[in-house]
């Protein structure tokens, strides 16, 4: 399936909650504490009917997202059932890693094979602060775990954040010593906090600056054109630079909100709604329709909705 700028749509990204287990300063604000109510909600069977859909308009890959989708009960379970449709060819999660040790092998024995996990300070002080919580320790435990499990890729997710975490170094040991794929990612502007963004390309040139960097490339490596290994390092990093070096023209993904909102564009606040239709027993062909309308609208770049852009907060999104 193709949008008018015939970019291949083959990736949806799907948010089973909008609950979340942190209070990431930059997601939410600190007393922001209002929830989808639990009956707005897809359930996985609803779930599991669009994305039989959305595998027949040539979808093939997805990944669940939150909130943090570990708090949702037995997602080990949506994993499995989606894992068995055929024509599934890739399947992810991206977690915050606080609940990952109780579920790393449940997760496996379901099929999953990737993760990203998102850690955006290797310092216990800076990590309370980001996060509201003192957690640290079990994020790394996750990781290790997570690879002695055979999960691969393990890609970390780092939210740049002026003054807290511009500085890459700690980063680019744990790549030295484990082999996970860091990923920089410019904080996007739709976050309810100012002043902390940071200009990914200036610190991906500086690396390349104190660094002889190798080009590599890695699978479903998505938004992070390339990544880049240093003499010796066991992992990769790479850079998301929707700002300064934004990926809209190969953009190939679709996002379903937990309240089954489908949103073709991240910077966008236009979606499409589905579970009403859903809900009110509408046939195969008039979601299919509803799909492909949206697609219709899906804009060129981020600056085509630029003005449209509102601080509802990274986990009403669903990232």
């Amino acid at each position: 399936m193709k949008d008018r700028f015939e970019r291949q749509i083959n990736y949806m990204r799907i948010s089973v909650t909008d609950r979340c287990n942190l209070r990431c300063f930059y997601c939410r604000g600190v007393q922001d504490f209002s929830f989808i109510p639990h009956e707005e909600i897809l359930t996985y069977e609803e779930i599991l009917r669009l994305v039989r859909i959305a595998l027949k308009l040539g979808i093939d890959r997805f990944r669940l997202t939150g909130g943090e989708p570990l708090v949702r009960k037995d997602i080990e379970n949506l994993v499995q059932e989606i894992n068995r449709l055929e024509g599934v060819r890739d399947l992810s999660l991206t977690t915050n890693g606080l609940l990952l040790p109780d579920y790393l092998e449940k997760l496996k024995a379901a099929g999953l094979k990737r993760l990203n996990i998102s850690l955006d300070t290797l310092q216990a002080d800076k990590y309370k602060k980001i996060t509201g919580f003192d957690g640290l320790e079990k994020v790394l435990f996750a990781i290790t775990r997570a690879l002695e499990l055979g999960f691969d890729p393990v890609k970390i997710n780092v939210v740049l954040l002026k003054g807290l975490n511009e500085e890459l170094d700690d980063f680019i040991q744990l790549a030295f010593a484990l082999p996970v794929h860091i990923r920089f990612i410019e904080l996007m502007e739709f976050s309810p906090e100012d002043g902390y963004f940071v200009s990914g390309k200036q610190l991906r040139e500086k690396l390349y600056h104190e660094y002889a960097l190798e080009t590599m490339k890695i699978a479903g490596s998505g938004p992070a054109r390339n990544h880049y290994r240093i003499k010796g390092m066991k992992g990769s990093f790479g850079f998301i630079l929707p700002y300064s070096d934004h990926f809209c023209g190969s953009c190939n993904r679709l996002r379903l909100s937990a309240d089954g909102k489908l949103q073709t564009c991240l910077f966008s606040s236009e979606t499409t709604d589905l579970k009403g239709p859903l809900r009110r027993g509408a046939r195969e062909e008039e979601i299919i329709s509803l799909i492909k309308e949206a697609l219709a609208r899906k804009p060129g770049s981020w600056a085509d909705n630029h003005s449209q852009v509102k601080r509802n907060g990274l986990r009403s999104i669903g990232g």
